[in-house]
């Protein structure tokens, strides 16, 4: 089992073997909480959750009826379950491709550490179907270690994005502003 402490809030996940970063909190994942703090007003969805630090934390933070952890494989959202229960919280956790299985809405932050991935898809699929999640004010925050792609993706649907280099990653911040993506020409918009 590993302990690490987030923020100030600590949070214990068991070693969960052929999940993303199985000797602890990966320095990604701890430079984008760092950067970019939950609060307890925010509704949280941990996309992509893994072994389930980031969900966790927000469920700590905020309350587990404001967290939601999602991740496309198994294991992962047994894992997530698991150390939920080992940290006395119990938040929705979801088995999603993406957003497909996903009925919440009304989100106020989302956070990802998306697979790094050469053709970009998973990525794409995540912020434009996280985009329509969020509530006008809500902001996505993803941490990479690539920086032009995610830089000129999150542009061009939020309209702005802020970057932010730690401990070797990028850490991305984007509001959305309008109900439409930047590049919109019309009031039309995709659906999740």
């Amino acid at each position: 089992m590993f302990t690490e402490t987030i923020n100030g809030i600590s949070v214990s996940v068991a070693y969960t073997d052929g999940l993303f970063s199985p000797g602890g909190l990966d320095r990604g994942t701890r430079a984008m909480l760092e950067t970019y703090p939950a609060n307890e007003n925010d509704r949280v969805l941990d996309l992509g959750c893994g072994a389930g630090w980031v969900g966790i934390y927000a469920s700590l933070v905020c309350g587990e009826k404001n967290a939601v952890l999602l991740d496309r494989d198994e294991n992962a959202v047994k894992a997530a379950g698991k150390n939920a229960q080992l940290n006395g919280v119990n938040p929705l956790i979801v088995q999603s491709n993406g957003f497909f299985e996903l009925t919440e809405t009304g989100f106020t932050l989302i956070y990802s550490n998306p697979p790094y991935q050469s053709d970009f898809a998973v990525a794409k699929h995540f912020i434009e179907k996280g985009f329509n999640r969020l509530l006008i004010g809500g902001k996505m925050v993803m941490v990479t270690k690539r920086r032009a792609w995610y830089e000129n993706k999150l542009r061009s649907i939020f309209g702005g994005v802020k970057a932010v280099e730690k401990d070797g990653y990028f850490v991305f911040i984007s509001e959305k502003r309008r109900n439409t993506y930047a590049g919109a020409k019309t009031g039309n918009r995709e659906k999740a």
